[in-house]
């Protein structure tokens, strides 16, 4: 097939703006864009993306009235970002807190399931007597906790340095292996030896710096804020908001809405961007993309909202600095088993949330989540939906596994931790492989050196999980953020 070029800039008077990639990030920037032109701005905005369909790692499905998440099922509460975008998009009234007055967590801790003790905030603890009582950790251990009180600012604190050699510094092993690294491997599927402190755990950096005990630094943070609550109280205190929020049906209505918003002419699926090039058009230089099957389009200005390393593909040719940075950012796998239960079986499950599985326990599965439990609306009455979690950079292997040989896997392991031997009413296997970019040791520079490069080429924009945030409000900020920037330059 002979090259053809899609563009629709004869007079130069517009701008065409790219956006590569259709997951939440990418339908984010090209929906901001799309808003901008609608209200006059001189600009065509237009989105390509490799599969066939949109939405990346959201993917919803409904079954005999389950509500299964293929990936990610909720968004931190405390960043509104994807909440401020849902009721943007008429979803208001789909947002769903989650059920935080039955939440209990559980370890994996010597073949039992042990509740996270009350007042854990993430790995930090705020109580004293749970922590004591708790068969979590050892007396050794709780004492040398208590001691981290008395902990003083670091007066040459390092650059950066690991989550595990931070939790250890804090609290000691014990903490680390039992509660903070199954804690994180279920958020990031990575390694607390590999991940970073300063760009993972930075709240809890910077109350080092400040305090230097963690624990005074968020009890002293919790102080403020219920101080800042009751000066802007105008009534009763308002319940405190829940830890997750979700849509009732489910996060594929995000991306879904998202893509309603766009104009279907200005979508190009299943297009594998196989080069960017740039060119003279109108006496000035604009990009060419070209694409697999001989098409190409020009842009003056393109978002990449697709992970870092097919960034560093795209970009090897405009920027060999740029693109050696961006491919220094790892990414694991990741993997959900999801089965549905009876109401006869869902009885039969302990209260709570889920639970967790420490490493040393020598499970496959990381983690466990009881989905009817956490939200409502996600089972028919009494029945049970559990997720199960596998892969990581601990285990990329289990991905290669067949479905069958998962299930058994999986079934297993759930009838020795859960005494669970019904048979799933059905399931559902999604493999995710490089989907988890990994926040490891000195990401903060790294992160720093791509800006520093991309100041050289102020129409080109990232926006992602890979550089500030992991959540879906992350990647809602910066696809909305790159859209304003790199806006704002071309239409200079």
């Amino acid at each position: 097939m002979s090259s053809h070029i899609i563009s629709s800039t004869t007079d130069g008077s517009w701008r065409r703006i790219a956006v590569l990639g259709g997951g939440v990030s990418g339908l984010s920037a090209a929906y901001t864009l799309a808003r901008a032109r609608q209200a006059g701005a001189p600009i065509e905005e237009f989105l390509i993306e490799a599969k066939d369909g949109l939405g990346g790692v959201i993917r919803t499905e409904v079954v005999d009235g389950f509500v299964i998440e293929a990936g990610p099922d909720s968004f931190l509460t405390e960043k509104p970002e994807a909440a401020a975008l849902s009721r943007e998009l008429g979803l208001g009234d789909s947002l769903l807190g989650s059920n935080d007055g039955e939440r209990r967590t559980y370890i994996l801790h010597r073949g039992e399931l042990i509740p996270l003790p009350d007042g854990l905030m993430l790995l930090v603890p705020t109580r004293i007597w749970p922590m004591i009582t708790s068969p979590l950790l050892p007396m050794g251990a709780k004492l040398s906790m208590a001691s981290e009180w008395f902990m003083s600012p670091p007066v040459n604190p390092p650059a950066d340095e690991s989550v595990a050699d931070f939790v250890r510094r804090h609290f000691g092993v014990e903490l680390l292996e039992n509660i903070a690294d199954p804690l994180l491997a279920g958020v990031y599927g990575g390694d607390s030896a590999s991940l970073s402190a300063r760009s993972v755990l930075s709240r809890f950096w910077q109350m080092e710096q400040k305090y230097g005990s963690l624990t005074r630094g968020v009890l002293k943070a919790r102080r403020l804020r219920r101080k800042e609550a009751r000066k802007n109280s105008q009534g009763p205190p308002a319940p405190p908001a829940p830890l997750f929020t979700t849509l009732k049906g489910g996060l594929g209505q995000l991306t879904e809405a998202l893509a309603k918003n766009l104009d279907s002419a200005r979508v190009f699926s299943g297009r594998r961007i196989e080069s960017i090039e740039i060119a003279q058009a109108n006496s000035k230089d604009v990009y060419v993309i070209r694409c697999d099957k001989g098409v190409s389009f020009q842009a003056d200005g393109i978002i990449f909202a697709v992970p870092a390393f097919e960034c560093s593909r795209l970009l090897s040719g405009l920027d060999a600095a740029l693109a050696d940075s961006l491919a220094t950012i790892e990414y694991s796998s990741a993997m959900t088993v999801a089965l549905a239960y009876d109401a006869e079986t869902a009885v039969k499950l302990p209260p709570g949330f889920g639970f967790l599985i420490p490493q040393k326990e020598g499970r496959r599965m990381l983690a466990c989540t009881f989905v009817n439990a956490k939200f409502s609306h996600r089972a028919p009455a009494g029945h049970a939906l559990l997720r199960c979690f596998l892969g990581g950079s601990r285990d990329p292997g289990v991905l290669e596994l067949s479905d069958e040989a998962l299930i058994k896997l999986v079934r297993e392991e759930l009838q020795s931790i859960l005494k669970l031997s019904a048979t799933p009413l059905f399931h559902r296997v999604h493999r995710w492989p490089r989907a988890m970019a990994q926040y490891q040791v000195g990401h903060e520079e790294t992160v720093t050196r791509i800006q520093t490069r991309l100041l050289n080429h102020p129409t080109l924009a990232l926006a992602g999980n890979a550089y500030s945030g992991i959540g879906i409000s992350d990647c809602v900020r910066t696809g909305r953020d790159a859209a304003d920037r790199v806006m704002q330059q071309v239409l200079r």
